[in-house]
């Protein structure tokens, strides 16, 4: 196996992929008022399908779940046939940066903490043609709670994550970007500690110890007890914020009288 292979070996049990909650997916939830059985969601980077499964139990319309790793979509797969929701969930495999969906195919996009691997600002822009107007799209996204921060943690951030910034320029992002800004709000600590990290902790060593403590996966291991040591001591200067922003309408038309 090569770290990618061991990476997603590594993660694929996991209820979660990232910092989350169910309770949080469907606050977001709240703040979307267009739904109906008619409506199609899609669900980009969903990972094994934590939020996907609250997304469906929640809404009437059709999802499609997208991943590249198709390890992730066989887990939701399972998911999906257990709860008996394949008439409205499907899924595909397929990278982000290739959405080969029709112009305004969408009534909300999804994205919980996936959007990085594209990156803020080119998600906004290249999944905005997808959706259409008055569509709503939500994202989860790493954000400076603070407008300074402790050297240390603002260098692990910016090194790892250059787009990081604080939530009035991410909401500036969104607005520049052809969005209207709807509602925000903050991740709480149990999503990062409860329900991402301390799983991360519970099962490093037995894997550690299944492949023979092999030195890529050793380092890949500490990087993430390093990432979670970070939290636990910088905590009050970062977390995940969930954007949720509706799609503007063009208000540029011509309208003829006679």
């Amino acid at each position: 196996m090569d770290l990618l292979d061991l990476m997603i070996d590594f993660h694929k049990d996991a209820l979660r992929q990232g910092p989350g909650s169910d309770q949080e997916t469907k606050r977001a939830l709240m703040f979307i008022d267009n739904l109906s059985d008619n409506s199609k969601i899609i669900d980009i980077g969903c990972g094994t399908g934590a939020q996907t499964m609250t997304l469906a139990e929640n809404t009437s319309g059709k999802i499609v779940a997208i991943d590249m790793l198709p390890v992730f979509l066989e887990k939701l797969n399972e998911k999906i046939l257990d709860k008996k929701l394949e008439n409205r969930v499907t899924t595909e495999c397929r990278s982000m940066l290739e959405l080969p969906y029709p112009d305004n195919a969408f009534d909300l996009i999804w994205a919980e903490g996936s959007i990085y691997n594209i990156g803020f600002i080119k998600g906004l822009q290249d999944w905005k043609r997808i959706l259409k107007a008055g569509g709503y799209i939500a994202v989860s996204e790493i954000s400076w709670l603070t407008d300074t921060r402790p050297q240390e943690v603002e260098k692990y951030w910016t090194q790892n994550y250059a787009e990081i910034d604080t939530i009035s320029n991410k909401i500036a992002v969104i607005e520049a970007n052809g969005y209207t800004p709807v509602a925000h709000f903050v991740l709480p600590e149990s999503c990062w500690i409860e329900n991402y990290y301390q799983p991360i902790l519970d099962r490093s060593e037995d894997f550690l110890k299944k492949y023979d403590y092999a030195e890529d996966l050793k380092q890949f291991i500490e990087a993430g007890r390093i990432e979670a040591d970070i939290y636990k001591r910088f905590k009050e200067y970062y977390s995940y914020v969930f954007y949720i922003a509706k799609k503007k309408y063009d208000h540029n038309i011509t309208i003829l009288v006679e």
